[in-house]
């Protein structure tokens, strides 16, 4: 048996090779960025370019095994995660033949289409799969069959981009329940493609490859991918999942009832399951986990982290050029004056992205309201403490969905990825939610989820409960201030009601949606 686990990520704006020990310590990562471009002959497209983006996926593996110096043949099983929502069309030989990233917005027309040829289709869907048309394939594969017959006709399989990585590396085509369930065509009760779904959409139903469960083996690298990539051929590649469900795994969200919030460019707050239930009013989003007898409530927070990336970018210059000439990060910066504003940010609030419709998904327009003429409360950095603020009450709003539906509102939470960096908004979401919130130290949840995917498919590890109580440390715990929670829970009440005075705005067109589901 080997002594090393290797997880490949193909995330939305990059793709990375991570290698770790048995003991979960990060030993290396290569990185390159990529880009998803816009086909100007189809607004609202984001192509996959599968040539461009393999040759950056194997300059990743051989930069990693050359930069830590590893024996390939010491590597022993390799595990893939990446975006969830991206497809990829192939023929029967299982060449590539059309590609699409996780929030192409192409297929408007379509998802009309499907509307009015059975209004009621889409709830009829959602209940058996736990997805709309918002994020799904269906209305994608339909926009190849309308737009590109010629490929449509030659499609012979649909796979995900985790799926991809290990036919590129096995040359055998696959696909598991964590990501395939996002494509809405999976019966989340039997975690396997349900054609009927297809049928009802007028599409192929003869285009899917075998189910794999996460953390079994697909198969080994083969000689040619060995060739590309200096791995050794033979090593075990083993399903891996969705990078939301496989950042679960790494953060140690494994077991019914618990509930963790990763907050980057969106939050997504997750809540595992072991019963298989929809939502009545097809609200909230149901996938499979990438656990065996577990499922997940997901509930998505729009653009908190490229909110306060643009915030930063258009008002807080000086905080960069300090940055700059101190070394340290303008968000701490930020963060140092932002503690100086008392909760509530003296009533004032703003309105980015709604608690989640999936069957109806759209925001208002972007708004900072209730703010007086006083520079010295209403400062830039009162504005930052409501954008933090915000995403927290959204968060929420998300957390009492998913508790409408499963009649269980989580006791604590884990709290992950980039905003969990900053202690002031760990300490803003424990206030709001009123709950204590766990921080985990690890750098790379999601590859460190392949990674103990990759060990359980080759038995170096049997219990995964087991094995995230040993690799998944916890930095730091918040516990909520009742006097602040006292101030949010106020706030969050006069949220919502102005929130949705500012969606009726939108939908009337007097102000633009900051963003809406395609036929929405």
């Amino acid at each position: 048996m080997g002594k090393y686990l290797m997880a490949l990520d193909a995330g939305t704006g990059s793709v990375r090779a991570v290698l770790f020990d048995l003991d979960g310590n990060q030993l290396g990562v290569s990185q390159q960025e990529w880009e998803h471009r816009e086909d100007p002959r189809f607004p609202g497209s984001m192509d996959f370019d599968w040539v461009q983006n393999w040759e950056l996926a194997r300059g990743c593996i051989q930069d990693v095994l050359a930069e830590t110096g590893t024996d390939p043949g010491e590597i022993a099983a390799i595990s893939t995660t990446c975006m969830r929502e991206g497809i990829l069309l192939y023929d029967k030989d299982c060449n590539e033949l059309w590609a699409c990233a996780n929030v192409d917005a192409r297929s408007d027309d379509e998802v009309v289409e499907l509307i009015q040829k059975s209004p009621e289709l889409e709830k009829e869907i959602y209940r058996v799969s736990g997805q709309t048309y918002a994020l799904g394939a269906l209305p994608r594969i339909l926009w190849v069959k309308n737009k590109m017959p010629e490929i449509y006709d030659k499609t012979a399989y649909v796979g995900m981009f985790n799926d991809w990585l290990i036919l590129k590396l096995t040359g055998i085509m696959s696909i598991e329940p964590s990501n395939g369930s996002t494509t809405g065509i999976f019966d989340l009760a039997t975690r396997d493609w349900d054609t009927s779904i297809m049928e009802k959409c007028g599409l192929k139903t003869d285009i899917f490859p075998q189910v794999y469960e996460s953390g079994t083996v697909v198969g080994s690298v083969s000689e040619e991918a060995a060739a590309a990539t200096g791995l050794a051929s033979g090593t075990p590649v083993v399903a891996g999942g969705g990078d939301a469900q496989l950042g679960c795994i790494g953060v140690g969200l494994v077991s019914q009832g618990q509930g963790a919030v990763f907050g980057g460019s969106f939050w997504q707050f997750e809540y595992n399951t072991s019963v298989v239930k929809t939502d009545d009013e097809c609200r909230v989003r149901v996938n499979c986990h990438a656990l065996p007898n577990l499922w997940q409530y997901e509930a998505l927070a729009f653009y908190p982290g490229l909110i306060m990336r643009w915030y930063r970018d258009s008002f807080c210059q000086m905080e960069k050029q300090l940055a700059e000439e101190t070394g340290r990060d303008p968000y701490d910066l930020m963060n140092q004056e932002a503690e100086k504003i008392p909760a509530g940010c003296y009533g004032m609030f703003c309105t980015f992205s709604d608690v989640m419709n999936y069957i109806s998904w759209k925001h208002a327009a972007p708004t900072f309201t209730n703010f007086a003429l006083d520079p010295e409360k209403f400062n830039r950095y009162t504005f930052y403490r409501a954008i933090m603020e915000n995403s927290a009450l959204v968060t929420r709003g998300n957390v009492e969905l998913v508790a409408s539906v499963t009649g269980e509102y989580p006791r604590e939470i884990i709290f992950a990825s980039g905003a969990s960096k900053s202690p002031l908004w760990c300490q803003i979401v424990s206030d709001v939610l009123n709950i204590p919130v766990h921080v985990p130290k690890v750098k790379e949840a999601t590859a460190l989820g392949a990674a103990i995917l990759a060990g359980k498919g080759v038995g170096i590890y049997t219990d995964i409960e087991e094995t995230v109580r040993k690799v998944v440390k916890i930095e730091k715990t918040y516990q909520p201030n009742p006097e602040n929670a006292r101030v949010y829970a106020e706030l969050y009440e006069n949220w919502r009601q102005v929130y949705q005075k500012q969606l009726d705005l939108a939908n009337q067109k007097l102000t633009r949606h900051m963003w809406s589901a395609p036929g929405v």
